[in-house]
């Protein structure tokens, strides 16, 4: 029987090696993960600014501005002066953007689909269990 140490590691192995598999499924391969982060970040809480940006992905600001040029070159955001500070800047998702976000969401959940497919009833339930547990986990 393996320790609970051991467990942990052959969870954390695990868990990343599947993060990694769902990751790969991308509508744009020429994303990066930290690049696809901004855009999901983007679709899910709407238009930000770049200190937000930056805050929610803990990267510095800097950072934040190199990888939010890329995707504005790459058409998948737009910027757009504040109505009410002219000062700040808002960052939002392009059509391009959201389409790409959306695509890659279905791509992955249908990778995922298929893989689960593949067992039985009783993994699957087992599996449904482990994202429950992993989701308590995850908010600790």
């Amino acid at each position: 029987m393996a320790t609970i140490a051991e467990q942990s590691t052959e969870l954390r192995l695990a868990t990343f090696r599947l993060a990694r598999r769902i990751r790969a499924q991308k509508a744009d391969q020429a994303l990066s993960d930290a690049q696809f982060a901004v855009l999901g970040e983007l679709y899910r809480h709407g238009s930000q600014t770049l200190t937000q940006l930056a805050e929610r992905e803990r990267v510095s600001a800097p950072s934040m501005n190199r990888t939010v040029n890329h995707l504005e070159e790459a058409g998948y955001l737009v910027r757009t002066l504040d109505d009410v500070d002219r000062r700040k800047t808002n960052i939002t998702l392009s059509d391009a953007g959201r389409d790409v976000v959306k695509a890659t969401l279905s791509k992955r959940d249908a990778w995922l689909t298929t893989r689960l497919r593949e067992l039985s009833k009783e993994d699957r339930a087992t599996l449904a269990r482990a994202a429950e547990l992993m989701g308590g986990l995850a908010t600790q």
